[in-house]
C-alpha cells in the first residue's frame, strides 16, 4: 500500500486525503468537504479543521491538525525529531499511559524526511481549557496531575516493560546542538537587565558547559523512566478539573522528579507554588510508594527538585530573545513563563542546589 503523503500545509488537505487519513481509526468514513477554521503558528503549524461528512463513522466534526512549520524554520524543526517522537507517542504509548491526553484520530509519518501529520482531538470542542499564560493550574488539580505522573513514571521504571512498549524513546539529551546556548547568549548580551542575576548566572553556566548540566538534570534519586519533560502551562489543559498533557515531542528517558519540578514551577502561579510545593512533592512521593516504588527521602527529593528547577532557564531560551515580531498574546504568555522561572530560581536557590549536587 502506498504511503499517504504528508501535506505541506493544512490548506493542502482535501476531502480525499482526509478520508484516507481517518479510515484507519474510523473505517467507513466518507468525507464530503474540509476547511481550515483557524490556524496558529508556534514551534509547529497548528490548524483547526472543520469537516463535513457523508458518513462520519465516529469521526468528529472538528480536528486539531499539527504539521511541521511551512516557513524557513521547517528544516530546523524537523531535524529536532520532536514531531516523529510525538507521533510515536500517540501511536504506541497513548493507549497505555494513565494520563488524560488528546485522542489521536490519525498519525502519519515519513521517517525518511522526518515529516509528520497529527490529527488530534479538538480539545476546545471537548470542553477543555488552556491557560492564557498568567493563570496557573489549581493546586488541587496539580495534585491529581502529579498522581497521574507517578503512575506513568512507575510504569516505565520497569526496564523490561519500557523495552517492550517504548524502545524508541530516546535517552536524556546530552546536547542541544548549541540551540539553547545561542539564544541564551543572545538574551544575556541584549536583555540581561530583564533576566536577573540568578537567572543569568545559571544561563552562563549552561553556555559554558551545557553537557555537564544536561547530564546532572538527567540524573537523580529514582530509576530512569519515560517523562514528558515539557509540562509547562502551555502544554497542559484542564478537562473539567483534571489536568491533561499535550505536546509530547520532548519526551525521553529521564527522572520522574524532573517532571514534578517542571510542572510545579512552570504551571502553578509563583504564589500557589510557594504555598503548596512541599505538600505536593510529598503527595507525589507518597503516591509512588502506594504504587509499589521504594520510598524516597523527602530531603533528598527536595534537593533534586531545587536543582531541576534550574532547568527553567533553558526552558526559557526562546523567551529571553524577546522577539520584536511576537504577537501581544505571545508576549503575555512568554512573560508569564519567564516570571515563573525567575521566581522559582530565586525562591528555591536553584543555583546553589546545582552546585551542591555537582560537588557530590
Amino acid at each position: 500500500m502506498q504511503r499517504l503523503p504528508i501535506p505541506p500545509s493544512a490548506e493542502a488537505i482535501d476531502a480525499a486525503w482526509l478520508e484516507q487519513a481517518l479510515a484507519g481509526r474510523h473505517p467507513g468514513v466518507r468525507v464530503a468537504a474540509v476547511r481550515v477554521a483557524a490556524r496558529q503558528q508556534w514551534t509547529n503549524a497548528h490548524a483547526w479543521l472543520a469537516v463535513d461528512y457523508l458518513a462520519a463513522a465516529g469521526a468528529p466534526p472538528t480536528l486539531f491538525c499539527k504539521l511541521p512549520p511551512a516557513d524557513a524554520r521547517r528544516g530546523a524543526v524537523i531535524a529536532t525529531g520532536m514531531g516523529l517522537r510525538e507521533a510515536a507517542f500517540y501511536r504506541d504509548l497513548a493507549p497505555h499511559v494513565p494520563l488524560r491526553v488528546p485522542m489521536a484520530h490519525a498519525v502519519l509519518t515519513d521517517p525518511a524526511s522526518g515529516e509528520f501529520a497529527l490529527l488530534l482531538e479538538d480539545l476546545a470542542a471537548s470542553g477543555c481549557h488552556f491557560s492564557d499564560g498568567p493563570a496557573g493550574i489549581d493546586p488541587r488539580a496539580a495534585a491529581g496531575a502529579l498522581e497521574d505522573l507517578a503512575a506513568l513514571h512507575l510504569r516505565y521504571e520497569d526496564p523490561a516493560l519500557r523495552e517492550r512498549e517504548a524502545p524508541w524513546v530516546p535517552p536524556a539529551p546530552r546536547s542541544d546542538g548549541g540551540y539553547g546556548q545561542a539564544m541564551l547568549r543572545y538574551g544575556l548580551e541584549h536583555h540581561r537587565p530583564r533576566l536577573g542575576e540568578r537567572f543569568a548566572t545559571i544561563a552562563e553556566s549552561y553556555i559554558a558547559d551545557a553537557p555537564r548540566l544536561l547530564a546532572l538534570w538527567s540524573d537523580g534519586p529514582a530509576p530512569p523512566t519515560v517523562i514528558h519533560a515539557d509540562a509547562h502551562i502551555g502544554n497542559l489543559f484542564d478537562d473539567h478539573g483534571r489536568i491533561g498533557f499535550c505536546d509530547w515531542g520532548m519526551l525521553h528517558v529521564g527522572q520522574g522528579l524532573r517532571d514534578v519540578a517542571y510542572l510545579l514551577t512552570m504551571a502553578l502561579t509563583p504564589t500557589d507554588r510557594r504555598a503548596h510545593e512541599r505538600e505536593l512533592l510529598r503527595r507525589y512521593l507518597a503516591r509512588r510508594v502506594v504504587l509499589g516504588a521504594r520510598e524516597l527521602a523527602f530531603d533528598e527529593a527536595w534537593l533534586w527538585y531545587r536543582a531541576y528547577a534550574a532547568y527553567t532557564v533553558v526552558a526559557c531560551c526562546q523567551v529571553v530573545t524577546f522577539p520584536p515580531d511576537a504577537t501581544p498574546k505571545r508576549r503575555v504568555f512568554a512573560d508569564s513563563l519567564l516570571e515563573r522561572a525567575q521566581a522559582a530560581i530565586a525562591d528555591l536557590h536553584a543555583g546553589e542546589a546545582l552546585a551542591e549536587l555537582s560537588a557530590v
